[in-house]
């Protein structure tokens, strides 16, 4: 067998913010139903306890009023450049998986021009012009098909090494009306990828890819305040919750098992899941759905980590954040040691789902 070239990380970074939003701090907060626009005859409390019981968010982390989505990526990627000792003009690209752009505090606009990428390798003071910077926007998989870019660039030889962040500020394109803006927290994860000859099989192992848009497009989508009395000109993230939640059990365990079919594994042999955070009784349902494809059973606990409890849906930040927390020993019973076969797969706005196979080095 001749060598082939594969893509590894090299290393991590992730910013998380400071700024710490708890359940009770929506406890003043007027909430209207989605079918009819009309206030939630329910008290707040009962609302907060469901939705915790419902997602076992208990906190999430939130931006500054200065802060925006290219300042948490380059935060984050300048973190995953000091981890690995790495040059930052040693990189080839920038990848930037996110989906508002820059929305600065008080304005639902979307800034995305100059991309995103483009303000991250701006703001950690990149001026090597051959380094090329361009943003992927694909839901909350955002990060996951960055990555899936990345590997192109690089098994084609057209690159050898580049920077690949997930980042979002969701809490700023969600509308304080919803009650479902309690599910989201901001953050950004980074790492740095690079293309390696090996003749056994490591770094990135497999992908597998699906969109449903012809009847799930419309699943995930951006609207106008539920308050009636709000500024009707604002669009905001809008949710269909449930579709959403049947559409993931019902494809995301096929999309991971065809990934880890096409590295020529079997469940038993993937050490860690790395699941999209968006809900954990979700998250364990798709796991398990997943066993079931296989035919076996298990607990969950020791192969999919969750950070949802104290970060919330932070989207395309999410699972790069999550490895990086753990390859950086934060995540207390989860490691990810050489060898491992860990599987980073998520599902969002599109609708899309993806996955990959990805063997520590």
């Amino acid at each position: 067998m001749g060598k082939e070239i594969y893509t590894k990380i090299i290393a991590s970074g992730s910013f998380i913010p400071e700024v710490l939003v708890k359940n009770d701090d929506f406890l003043s907060r007027q909430f209207y139903d989605s079918k009819d626009r009309k206030v939630i005859d329910k008290p707040n409390r009962e609302i907060i306890d469901k939705f915790h019981e419902i997602t076992n968010i208990g906190e999430r982390r939130v931006v500054t009023s200065q802060q925006v989505t290219s300042d948490l990526g380059a935060l984050a990627g300048l973190d995953a450049l000091e981890s690995g000792g790495i040059d930052p003009d040693s990189l080839d690209f920038i990848i930037v998986g996110h989906n508002y752009g820059d929305m600065h505090e008080g304005s639902n606009n979307s800034l995305l021009i100059p991309n995103v990428a483009a303000r991250v390798k701006q703001k950690m003071n990149i001026v090597k012009p051959s380094m090329i910077a361009f943003d992927v926007i694909a839901g909350c998989p955002g990060w996951v098909q960055a990555m899936i870019v990345a590997n192109a660039l690089i098994k084609s030889g057209i690159h050898k090494r580049g920077l690949v962040v997930g980042a979002d500020v969701n809490t700023r394109a969600s509308d304080p009306y919803d009650r479902d803006c309690m599910i989201f927290g901001d953050g950004a994860g980074a790492v740095v990828v690079e293309g390696i000859e090996s003749d056994v099989p490591v770094g990135i192992l497999s992908q597998a890819e699906r969109t449903d848009a012809v009847e799930s497009a419309e699943f995930l989508t951006m609207g106008p305040s539920l308050n009636p009395d709000a500024d009707q000109d604002k669009r905001y993230l809008r949710m269909l919750g449930h579709k959403v939640y049947v559409y993931a059990l019902q494809y995301v365990p096929g999309v991971a098992k065809e990934a880890i079919d096409k590295a020529g594994l079997a469940l038993s042999d993937i050490n860690k899941v790395l699941i999209h955070q968006a809900n954990e009784k979700m998250d364990e349902a798709i796991c398990q759905r997943l066993m079931r494809l296989y035919k076996v059973k298990g607990d969950t606990t020791s192969i999919m980590p969750m950070t949802i409890s104290k970060l919330g849906n932070t989207s395309s930040a999410t699972i790069p954040t999550m490895f990086d927390m753990i390859k950086k020993k934060k995540m207390p019973n989860h490691e990810i040691k050489s060898g491992d076969n860990i599987i980073f797969t998520s599902v969002g706005a599109g609708m899309t789902i993806n996955a990959i196979v990805y063997r520590e080095p």
